[in-house]
C-alpha cells in the first residue's frame, strides 16, 4: 500500500514568525484520519524566521527527531545543553521522565527543518540530547537516527525500534529499502521529486508505506529525502 498525502493538503499554521505544515495532526490542525502511522506521531515541516524561534516548553515520554534543512538552529534545554545544528544536520531529543526546551532561529536567514516525533519503546528513561553531522554526498539511505535491534552505533541513538534513514538522489538514481514484516514507513522528499514503488510522489508530499516488502525510490528529479521506518 502508497498512500500519497499531497503538500498542499497538509495542515497548516502561520503567524509572524511560524510558517508550519503539518502531516499528522498536532496544535489546532486535528484530523482523526491523520494521527500518525504506527508509532510516527508527528512530522512537522517547519519554517522559522530570523531572529525568532520556539520559547522554552515541556515534552515527555517522546523521541523528538529535527532534521535542519535551512539555516541553523540553537537548542537550549533545563539539562544545561546548547548547541548549534545546521543545514544537513540532525539533532535528537529524548524527552522521557521531562524536559524543558528551546529551539531558536539566530541566523540572518530563515531555518527550515522537519520535526519528527517517535513514540518511544522504552518509557521512564533519563531525558536527554544530540546532535551529529552526517557525510554528505554518501551511497544509498543512511541512518541519522536508530534505534532498532542491531543499530551500527554510527546514528543517533533512539529510545523507540525505529529509524531515521536519508538520501541524495541524482536524477534516475535509486536506493531500495527492505520494509520487515509489521512495519510501516512514511517518506518525505524535502527537494525535488520521486516515485515509491512506481508512484508519484512530489516535493514535500508525504507517503505512507505499508505492506510492501521492498521499497524501490527513484528520483524523477534529483531529490533528498527522509524516512521513517517504525512499528505499525
Amino acid at each position: 500500500m502508497i498512500q500519497v498525502q499531497p503538500f498542499t493538503s497538509l495542515g497548516r499554521f502561520q503567524n509572524e514568525w511560524l510558517n508550519a505544515r503539518h502531516h499528522f495532526s498536532f496544535g489546532h490542525y486535528h484530523d482523526p484520519a491523520r494521527m500518525g502511522v504506527g508509532a510516527l506521531r508527528v512530522w512537522n515541516d517547519d519554517e522559522i524566521a530570523p531572529g525568532t524561534g520556539f520559547d522554552p516548553h515541556p515534552h515527555r515520554e517522546m523521541e523528538i527527531v529535527t532534521i535542519v534543512r535551512r539555516g541553523a538552529i540553537t537548542h537550549q534545554d533545563s539539562l544545561g545543553n546548547e548547541g548549534r545544528t545546521e543545514a544537513g544536520d540532525v539533532q535528537v531529543m529524548h524527552a522521557g521522565t521531562g524536559i524543558v526546551h528551546g529551539e531558536f532561529n539566530r541566523e540572518s536567514e530563515a531555518a527550515r527543518i522537519f520535526q519528527i516525533w517517535i513514540v518511544p519503546g522504552t518509557r521512564g528513561v533519563k531525558p536527554g540530547w544530540g546532535t551529529r553531522r552526517f557525510p554528505k554526498g554518501a551511497d544509498g539511505l543512511v541512518a541519522l537516527a536508530d534505534g532498532r535491534e542491531g543499530a551500527d552505533g554510527s546514528a543517533l541513538p533512539l529510545y523507540a525500534d525505529a529509524a531515521v534513514l536519508a538520501a541524495t538522489l541524482a536524477t534516475g538514481q535509486r536506493v531500495t529499502h527492505r520494509l520487515a514484516p509489521g512495519r510501516v514507513a512514511y517518506l518525505v522528499p524535502s527537494t525535488g521529486a520521486v516515485t515509491v514503488n512506481g508512484v508519484a510522489v512530489g516535493t514535500r508530499d508525504g507517503v505512507t508505506i505499508a505492506d510492501e516488502g521492498e521499497v524501490e525510490i527513484v528520483a524523477t528529479d534529483g531529490a533528498e529525502i527522509v524516512m521513517v521506518d517504525v512499528p505499525a
